[in-house]
């Protein structure tokens, strides 16, 4: 592997981190940046937003963005006859680890997923109802493999119940000011894509509600202004949640047979939600992301605050209920993806990526 672009970096290489750059994280927030170490080693400088993002509970939301990451590299590696091991590195820095993917030719043929990488997004927009049939169902098993299982919610009444929920989910969502701060930070408006955020075009809002959020977005004491006396989440809970959540396919919610207790746990469940993403992809499927659910339970479940507002907690504690009787109690700590898929139009807007010389040190 002899072959270098003008910086004296390996070109195979190059070529997937272009595509693996494409892999999903939370709010485009592309918590990872690469080092070239020689013509056969890249580091990958992970870091978390626990910081600064609710969403991001001891980083492991982060985690599972890296998971995904390490999945497409591996994955994209196979298109130029390339193999890729892992290895973790000492770092004392909370929230920070560097790993480092050693690459050696192999004879594999091109994994029939590549083409799917950079074409995988997120539509927040209402599917049709058309079921997933048994053999869809059955490639998506397969694509997480035999360490995970997929928990379906198909039946009318169960989407019924899952757009409830996240109806409900979505009251803490735009209420807290923690998640203000959030959401204040990663939208940008008036564009159809976005290299860094998320475009507010793909937000999933149209007209008078997403010239109220606009309007809302810019100070706290509007936001508050707006729920307290215009019942201000009501429109966007009703047409960012519940009717998406009544219109699709199905729900799933990807599983681990074991504990999601490490950090390698959730790069392991990240890796497993890429397959099936891609997958879905290749199926013709659209796909959105419904993790707020899993993240304000399981701050319920670890007996940590998240906010301030008691009300907010206390709804946490009735979701955290709700999904067990969902999904079953001994879930808990194992619920690695929950979202929704079915056949729908492909978004025109959507967050794209930081250019390659961005997240190269």
């Amino acid at each position: 592997m002899d072959i270098c672009d003008d910086n004296g970096n390996n070109r195979a290489l190059i070529k997937i981190i272009e595509l693996a750059r494409w892999a999903p994280s939370g709010d485009n927030t592309q918590p990872w940046r690469f080092e070239f170490i020689d013509d056969n080693t890249i580091d990958i400088l992970a870091h978390d937003t626990r910081d600064w993002c609710v969403y991001d509970l001891d980083g492991s939301a982060s985690e599972i963005a890296v998971g995904a990451l390490l999945e497409t590299i591996a994955i994209a590696a196979t298109g130029e006859g390339l193999g890729v091991s892992f290895s973790y590195r000492q770092q004392d820095v909370v929230g920070k680890t560097i790993i480092r993917a050693t690459f050696e030719k192999v004879s594999v043929p091109p994994n029939s997923l590549i083409p799917f990488i950079e074409h995988r997004c997120t539509q927040r927009r209402p599917f049709t109802t058309t079921p997933l049939s048994n053999i869809q169902k059955e490639q998506l098993q397969t694509a997480v493999g035999s360490d995970y299982r997929i928990i379906w919610f198909e039946q009318k009444y169960q989407k019924k119940t899952i757009a409830k929920l996240l109806f409900k989910n979505a009251h803490i969502r735009l209420t807290i000011k923690e998640a203000y701060e959030v959401h204040s930070r990663i939208i940008e408006w008036d564009t159809q894509f976005s290299e860094t955020k998320i475009p507010d075009q793909a937000i999933g809002l149209d007209g008078m509600p997403l010239k109220m959020m606009r309007w809302a977005m810019q100070s706290w004491s509007r936001v508050k202004w707006l729920n307290r006396y215009l019942a201000g989440t009501l429109l966007p809970r009703i047409q960012l949640d519940y009717i998406p959540g009544l219109k699709c396919a199905a729900h799933f919610v990807i599983i681990a047979n074991k504990p999601l207790d490490s950090e390698y746990a959730f790069h392991q469940g990240g890796r497993a939600l890429q397959r099936f993403w891609l997958t879905a992809t290749k199926l013709g499927l659209q796909f959105q992301p419904e993790m707020t659910p899993l993240i304000f339970s399981r701050y319920d479940e670890m007996s940590l605050a998240f906010t301030n507002d008691y009300n907010a907690t206390a709804k946490a504690h009735e979701l955290s209920a709700s999904l067990n009787e969902l999904m079953g109690h001994e879930t808990i700590g194992h619920r690695v993806f929950m979202g929704r898929l079915g056949i729908g139009p492909t978004p025109v807007s959507r967050s794209i990526r930081r250019p390659l010389n961005q997240l190269i040190k």
